[in-house]
């Protein structure tokens, strides 16, 4: 007899550009990995990509929009993926235009950080639409 899995654990969240917001969405994906048996790197790795891919959306995505303005946060996860999407509401962006931040020519620059933290810490990074939507996806078995 095999062993039944775990239901997966999924939301989609509309999030303003508030602390409170941010940290409740947070601490919700976090539940969902602690329920799911991921360990507390994995959680760290997690936690950091997604305040860099909020940040970005806010901060970048959301620049001339007025500040209530939501962005869309949604994610699965199960025992062996976590797959999660931030969307804002802006024009979008093309990442591979984005300057290296390693390169010394561009150590000076107050870009392309966040972008570079989010591509260590999770298995695939992808833009889909016009760039304004990002899906990422974490597996702990690939970051073992």
């Amino acid at each position: 007899m095999s062993t039944p899995s775990k239901p997966t654990d999924a939301a989609v969240l509309s999030i303003t550009n508030t602390r409170e917001e941010i940290d409740r969405a947070e601490s919700g994906l976090l539940a969902a990995l602690e329920r799911h048996g991921y360990p507390e790197a994995a959680r760290f790795a997690v936690r950091l990509a997604l305040e860099e891919g909020l940040v970005n959306a806010f901060r970048h995505g959301h620049k001339s929009l007025p500040p209530s303005t939501p962005v869309k946060f949604s994610y699965q996860v199960a025992p062996d993926t976590l797959i999660m999407e931030i969307e804002d509401q802006g024009p979008g962006f093309n990442p591979d235009q984005v300057k290296d931040p390693t390169l010394d020519e561009n150590l000076e620059l107050p870009s392309g950080r966040g972008l570079l933290l989010m591509r260590a810490y999770m298995t695939s990074i992808e833009y889909l639409g016009r760039g304004n939507r990002v899906r990422m996806v974490y597996s702990p078995k690939a970051q073992s």
